[in-house]
């Protein structure tokens, strides 16, 4: 069970790793990044709406505190001592809760500049990871087109090895064609297989065509061959007999026509 557990996993994040873009994730990093920092501000924003309003409140009881002294004051002055008493009791009791507000108020203000720090710290790397996951991005994308032009031209690619592929398949079928019809030839030639069109000859049969042919065109060259020494034997006879007309005496022409 551990061994196919490891192998499911290997082969798991074999595929993740395949199937992973680079861009993608960084693009994801950053959206998470942004989320964080819009938790960050709305954190600053909430601090800061408690300390507003813890600010009103200790208004509002400054406000009914100096309204007890006043009124303390005017009490003793009427001579009621005891109203008086009374009012300075509950401006006591009002000012211990102004003490505690301003405790709670300053802590809410130190919450409230330690967040806006951590906001801007995290705003300036937001930026800066953004600038760097725009350079990733564009560098990793030259890299995939160099890759992708440097294996097609090198023919190692999936789609131009199926291409390689398939002129491999028609260059092997194609010498297979031609062997086939060369051995037909052969075989046609040599009378192993009969053609039914009655158009090819055997070896033999082509030889003595061939032998016919020839013999023909020699019987044809001996002919005219002889026409011409014919016609020069006639012309030189013809020539001898004008000449020995003109070297004969008158006597003999006579004994030559008795």
């Amino acid at each position: 069970m551990k061994r196919m557990g490891m192998i499911f996993r290997a082969k798991a994040n074999k595929a993740l790793d395949r199937a992973e873009d680079p861009r993608e994730t960084l693009d994801y990093s950053y959206q998470k990044q942004l989320e964080l920092l819009q938790k960050v501000r709305r954190g600053v924003a909430d601090v800061a709406t408690s300390r507003k309003r813890l600010e009103l409140q200790l208004n509002q009881l400054q406000g009914q505190s100096s309204k007890l002294e006043d009124q303390g004051r005017k009490a003793l002055a009427l001579g009621r001592e005891d109203l008086a008493r009374e009012a300075l009791s509950r401006r006591a009791s009002l000012q211990q809760q102004v003490t505690d507000l301003e405790t709670q108020h300053q802590t809410l203000q130190g919450e409230e500049e330690k967040l806006t720090l951590a906001a801007q710290r995290l705003q300036a790397k937001v930026d800066a990871f953004r600038t760097k996951k725009e350079t990733i991005k564009a560098t990793y994308t030259a890299a995939q087109a160099q890759t992708r032009i440097a294996e097609s031209v090198s023919g190692i690619s999936e789609e131009m090895g199926d291409v390689g592929l398939a002129i491999q398949r028609a260059e092997d079928k194609t010498a297979q064609l031609q062997a086939r019809a060369g051995a037909i030839d052969e075989l046609l030639a040599s009378g192993a297989l009969d053609d039914h069109s009655g158009l090819a000859k055997d070896d033999i049969s082509a030889e003595l065509d061939r032998i016919s042919g020839g013999s023909d065109v020699e019987l044809e060259l001996q002919r005219m061959k002889a026409e011409l020494a014919g016609g020069t034997d006639q012309k030189q006879a013809i020539e001898g007999g004008a000449a020995d007309a003109q070297g004969a005496t008158p006597g003999q022409h006579k004994f030559d026509k008795q």
